[in-house]
């Protein structure tokens, strides 16, 4: 699902602490996502050159508060794009092989997260996430140009939210751990992730780090060689470390800015993503 590659390269959630929201109150996101590969970690963990694709995304981000204990949680990309630029030789100048792409809607991810527990000085959640293959996952002229990976998979999660401050400023601090159900002979995977956030200027800007990890159990049967470093290859795992910036123009509408990448991994790409998008919170 998109879900494997996007929790690496950029994340969509509300600034604040609170991992649930109260009923009627929501957070809403639009953005553009962007990696343009030509590198990828092999299956063992090696950086080996590729031919340059491309993937690119519109998405939106829907994260809305049916009780004060129920969020309904949505990722659409609605418009994906994946492509690979022509292939011309260095010494001739001659097109070794043209260039092709494919346009689709990519893989929908929807959710639930219940609040466990929540109080001034920690907030816990549970979250559901069934990804939907609703992608492409065999176009192109060699079926290799993917805007999803045909299969619909389970993801559970715990949260953990902290806020707290260091003289006048707030910060927070989230984890989470979880288990990933995929199916079609892909294997499942343990996912982990840690963030920190820092606000200044009386919260108009929040600086915001953030790490996941992904490890595969390895019991699927798809051949887990990834030659073009897919972001939708199995067995892939990865360390990503990324950060953002976003800006709060009002209480309820801001911009963001973020750069991710994986510092180590397998069959996955090397190169980093960058994302920018507007978001909306509604209270």
């Amino acid at each position: 699902m998109y879900f494997t590659a996007l929790t690496l390269l950029f994340s969509f959630q509300n600034i604040e602490a609170q991992w649930v929201n109260k009923k009627g109150d929501g957070y809403f996101k639009l953005s553009a996502w962007y990696l343009e590969t030509d590198q990828h970690y092999t299956d063992t963990g090696e950086i080996d050159p590729n031919v340059t694709r491309g993937n690119f995304n519109l998405n939106l981000y829907a994260d809305y508060g049916i009780t004060d204990n129920w969020d309904i949680v949505a990722y659409i990309p609605f418009y994906a794009r994946t492509y690979q630029n022509d292939v011309v030789s260095g010494t001739t100048g001659e097109t070794i092989e043209q260039g092709e792409s494919i346009n689709s809607i990519g893989d929908i991810d929807i959710g639930i997260e219940y609040k466990l527990y929540h109080s001034q000085k920690i907030s816990i959640s549970t979250t559901l996430t069934l990804g939907l293959p609703t992608g492409e996952s065999q176009g192109g002229s060699d079926g290799s140009y993917q805007t999803g990976d045909g299969e619909f998979n389970q993801f559970l999660k715990v949260g953990l939210g902290l806020p707290f401050k260091i003289k006048n400023a707030s910060l927070y601090s989230k984890a989470y751990f979880g288990f990933n159900n995929k199916t079609k002979d892909f294997s499942d995977e343990f996912r982990a992730g840690l963030e920190f956030g820092l606000s200044l200027f009386n919260k108009k800007v929040w600086l915001i780090a953030r790490s996941d990890i992904v490890e595969s159990f390895k019991n699927g049967s798809l051949n887990a060689q990834n030659s073009q470093g897919s972001i939708f290859a199995n067995n892939i795992e990865y360390i990503g470390l990324g950060g953002e910036i976003s800006y709060l123009f009002s209480k309820k509408i801001g911009f963001s800015l973020n750069y991710t990448g994986a510092i180590s991994g397998r069959i996955i790409a090397a190169n980093p993503s960058i994302s920018a998008g507007v978001f909306f919170n509604l209270k």
